[in-house]
């Protein structure tokens, strides 16, 4: 089988330092590869040569005859001054331009048969038929509902969603991708990632998500230190042949190191004038040289920087609700955070959780409620869109802007200098000014400026963006051991199992409910029962000392006959969401789509306000 696409001996150098040189490796039809590698290493630069907006110092690039690629950047530029229809279903698509032929040659008074036959075949195998109903469901698995409304109305992460469904709807031969799970919601995410698993689907992709990144790759390509390592497989079997691969380097290296130490005295003994046979063991030496001090395995941020004292009492919520106009993001929520809580807010884009945040930590005043700070917290705010680095300084200088030095979990003090070394920006690369940084390298550096102030409560707004995995896995190990507060709103559900065994679950209508469990455990239980929320814990009800409850009363005549019809009423109720459910699943107009949408939340909410009744009743009998 031949490959869609051929790279062959590329190569290139920013300054003195190779991104990459002379490497060499092609995708074919169907193959789903993976480019992972520490920030910096050049992903984003080899995706851009490859499409051709970056020109690279040597090599060829090759496609197949006729081959489309299609390119969905971290950050897309979108035209302004266009509609979201007009984005989309503009004269560039293929599939649209085929379509509109086809109708043009068969309404023709005079059908040309073999023309005609040409554009049947090609349908048939564009799978143009069903043209229209895959869009409409690109369309509501993306949430892009009002295709009227202006591109420069949109946020960035909405513009993020538009250019990924004109890249769907384009059916390219291959996608490259940058991120794509950037500013998607975890449902979005879920059936992108069962999209791109489709057999006819090739793709090339850059992304930090582990859990999509294992479930969708079968073809892994890292860039490390310039050189780039295939492995054909899954990002779990990548790990281990890396892992060995690393283990026979280590021992390579370190017999090279015990024959350094031998050839070095060799070298000091010599006198000026030596033979070809001694120039010959020179050239060899230094060989030698290269291979002992060669780096064995990936560098480790470590991120083990002291937290400050957290008193009694830390934060308390009472009866926060928050209202736009007529949208209602938040309705009397009330919550007090507890010493050592880790908790994750999940819930569809745009339903209010960046708000939470900024509601918590004073950044905005709710519409009704209270919002009470212990005296001793000290808030560390890592915002998703925030961009607090002054892009003429100089890393080093940046950071010393806060403190001079800085207290480690162990009691030590590190100068600023010694910190940034170990967030992997040796003393070389300290006076880079900050504008020439990556995204990566930015929003490490972010994250290292609130954690130089020592904050006992640490809020995350999507965290995970532009970082690459060796640093999740070090910001995990962190977070982890971490002894302050922690709240944070994330897509990635790798990250999430693995921080926090506590969810605030954005429903909807200004819902906010809590779920004790991480985010496998949530879905699980989503799963068994799709129709009705999982079991929700209420936390803050009761106190963990308080004294046993009163003996319950026992149900009276009345509340029997209420019981039973509640009995009925919800069993009509689960009828109605399940055959809403499937007609939403059907249905292609997007007005009856929204209607059905809004249907579906008035069942919902009567259905929860009827189960908790029926329960209270239930306790009772």
């Amino acid at each position: 089988m031949s490959n869609i696409l051929s790279i062959n001996s590329l190569s290139k150098s920013y300054a003195d330092k190779w991104l990459f040189r002379e490497i060499s490796f092609g995708i074919q039809q169907g193959e789903k590869a993976a480019l992972v590698g520490v920030n910096g290493t050049g992903k984003s630069t080899l995706l851009k040569c490859i499409i051709g907006d970056i020109e690279a110092d040597s090599g060829r690039i090759a496609t197949t005859k006729k081959s489309r690629l299609f390119y969905l950047p971290q950050n897309p530029i979108m035209p302004v001054g266009k509609t979201i229809q007009e984005t989309l279903f503009n004269s560039n698509n293929p599939i649209s331009q085929l379509i509109q032929e086809y109708e043009k040659v068969a309404n023709q008074s005079q059908v040309e048969p073999e023309r005609l036959q040409e554009l049947m075949e090609e349908m048939n195998r564009q799978d143009a038929w069903n043209y229209e109903n895959r869009a409409q469901q690109i369309l509501q698995k993306l949430e892009i509902t009002n295709l009227n409304q202006s591109i420069d109305q949109l946020s960035g992460g909405q513009i993020k969603r538009v250019a990924l469904a004109q890249m769907l709807l384009h059916q390219p031969d291959l996608l490259i991708m940058d991120e794509p799970t950037n500013h998607l919601d975890l449902n979005a995410i879920e059936w992108l990632e069962s999209y791109l698993k489709g057999k006819s689907i090739t793709l090339l992709m850059v992304t930090h998500d582990r859990y999509f990144l294992d479930s969708i790759s079968n073809y892994i390509l890292e860039l490390d230190k310039g050189n780039l390592y295939q492995h054909k497989g899954n990002y779990t079997y990548f790990l281990e042949q890396k892992s060995k691969r690393e283990a026979d380097l280590n021992k390579e290296v370190s017999r090279a190191k015990n024959l350094l130490k031998k050839e070095l005295e060799w070298m000091r003994r010599q006198p000026k004038a030596r033979g070809t046979k001694s120039k010959s063991r020179i050239e060899a030496f230094y060989d030698l040289k290269e291979t002992a001090n060669q780096q064995i395995g990936s560098a480790e941020v470590e991120m083990n920087v002291n937290a400050s004292r957290l008193g009694n009492k830390v934060i308390e919520l009472s009866n926060i609700s928050m209202y736009f106009d007529e949208l209602r993001l938040i309705d009397n929520f009330t919550y007090t955070f507890k010493k050592g809580d880790k908790i994750a807010i999940i819930g569809k884009n745009g339903s209010g959780k960046s708000t939470l945040l900024n509601v918590i930590s004073k950044q905005i005043t709710p519409t009704h409620g209270k919002v009470v700070h212990g005296q001793t917290l000290n808030l560390g705010y890592y915002a998703q869109h925030v961009n607090n680095l002054n892009p003429n300084n100089r890393m080093i200088e940046e950071v010393k802007e806060i403190a001079e030095f800085v207290t480690l979990g162990n009691g030590k003090q590190v100068s600023v200098s010694k910190l940034l070394d170990m967030f992997l920006f040796p003393p070389s690369f300290q006076h880079t000014p900050i504008h020439k940084l990556s995204g990566g390298e930015k929003r490490r550096l972010q994250l290292l400026k609130i954690l130089v102030q020592n904050p006992n409560f640490l809020i995350l707004d999507e965290p995970t963006n532009d970082l690459d995995i060796d640093t999740l896995n070090v910001l995990e190990s962190f977070l982890k051991d971490y002894n302050g507060c922690l709240l944070m709103v994330s897509h990635d559900r790798y990250f999430l199992d693995k921080i926090v065994d506590h969810l605030f679950v954005f429903e909807g209508q200004g819902v906010v409910k809590d779920f004790h469990g991480n985010y496998t455990d949530y879905k699980e239980q989503k799963e068994l029962n799709p129709t009705i929320e999982p079991p929700i814990e209420k936390s803050n009800k009761q106190k963990p000392n308080s004294p046993p409850t009163k003996e319950k009363k026992k149900l009276s005549y009345k509340e029997r006959l209420e019981m039973e019809q509640l009995e009925k009423e919800i069993e009509q109720l689960e009828q109605a969401l399940s055959s809403l459910t499937k007609q939403l699943q059907t249905e292609l107009n997007y007005e009856s789509i929204s209607q059905i949408g809004e249907k579906i939340n008035q069942h919902q909410e009567q259905l929860d306000i009827k189960t908790e009744r029926w329960i209270e009743l239930n306790e009772l009998s």
